[in-house]
């Protein structure tokens, strides 16, 4: 199976990590997405595990060339609706970072060329595959807390010195599409429920020159049966803190409690006293698990309409903290 990697600026080792894996899979392609985008970094990751891809300048002269079973799209995050198009149009299964489009009317396009393609889109929520998070789902689907009622998820990163297509809108899509989309995934995920309204908001000060990049954001959720769910999102983490990001989130169900925080898993519930930490199950790949839906063995736990309403759910949350108004679904 042929893969190629198009861009370098998300989270293309969720590809590499799953390549390693699996001999059946050659890395054949590299080129960026988005003008002026630097590939060397995917490039010697590919060669790292032990591939030797073609560098090209345009990724469709490399698409139609090479003529890939899978493109790994990871550009510029407002060009990733653009280039996803342009794969799908040629029949090819397609993993691409979050959001998967940073506009409505892109994404509106995207779903109707994945509805003529019959091929397999993905985004890039790798983070359910994590440990912790994957231990958390499992314990959710055997009840340990009842029925979800309210959630509270947070998202924080060392803001750093970012590239350039962060600080505009155009290229970067905003800090709640962006950074805030796991986390808006993890409510979707773990409650099962619809997305009915948002109210969000979100701010640039104190974003050290980083132009339209949002350094701070809120959002409320309301579900269907009545469920609520909070994201928090800041670029604020202190630079001496020992890890670059702090994800969090909290479940309130109608029998217990479960928390995720620094890398591990909390319970309590009607049936322990006390609170409970959780030993974690292993860590899985998002990518072998799309190879593995690419392959007739089952279902991406990551599915193309979850792809598409988290992204919408994003994107309207973005429009509510531009407007300041609560936004439906």
């Amino acid at each position: 199976m042929k893969v190629v990697i198009i861009g370098s600026s998300g989270h293309y080792n969720y590809a590499i990590e799953g390549i390693r894996e699996d001999r059946d899979v050659t890395i054949v392609g590299v080129a960026p997405g988005s003008e002026g985008e630097d590939v060397s970094p995917a490039y010697r990751a590919a060669c790292k595990i032990g591939h030797v891809p073609k560098v090209y300048d345009d990724y469709r002269i490399m698409l139609d060339e090479v003529k890939p079973d899978i493109a790994v799209v990871n550009c510029f995050f407002g060009h990733h609706a653009r280039v996803t198009m342009q794969v799908l149009e040629r029949g090819i299964h397609a993993f691409v970072e979050k959001p998967v489009a940073t506009t409505f009317e892109d994404l509106e396009q995207l779903k109707e060329a994945h509805s003529r393609s019959g091929v397999h889109l993905a985004a890039m929520f790798g983070i359910r595959y994590s440990a912790h998070f994957i231990t958390a789902w499992n314990l959710v689907k055997d009840g340990v807390v009842g029925e979800i009622r309210l959630m509270n998820a947070q998202k924080s990163y060392k803001l750093g010195q970012r590239s350039d297509f962060y600080k505009s809108r155009s290229t970067y899509g905003g800090t709640i599409p962006w950074v805030g989309s796991h986390a808006i995934d993890w409510l979707y995920w773990f409650s099962g429920q619809k997305f009915e309204s948002v109210f969000a908001s979100h701010s640039t000060r104190y974003n050290l020159e980083h132009g339209d990049l949002e350094v701070s954001a809120l959002c409320h959720f309301t579900f269907s049966n009545e469920v609520f769910g909070s994201v928090s999102i800041d670029y604020l983490r202190p630079k001496q803190a020992p890890t670059h990001d702090d994800d969090r989130l909290r479940l309130v169900g109608t029998r217990g409690v479960l928390e995720v925080r620094n890398g591990k898993v909390y319970l309590i519930n009607d049936d322990i006293d006390g609170i409970r930490e959780v030993p974690l199950l292993p860590k899985q790949n998002i990518f072998i698990d799309f190879l593995r839906q690419i392959r007739g063995e089952g279902e991406c736990l990551v599915t193309v309409h979850d792809s598409f309403y988290v992204t919408e759910a994003c994107l309207k949350a973005r429009q509510s903290a531009d407007e300041g108004k609560v936004i439906r679904f």
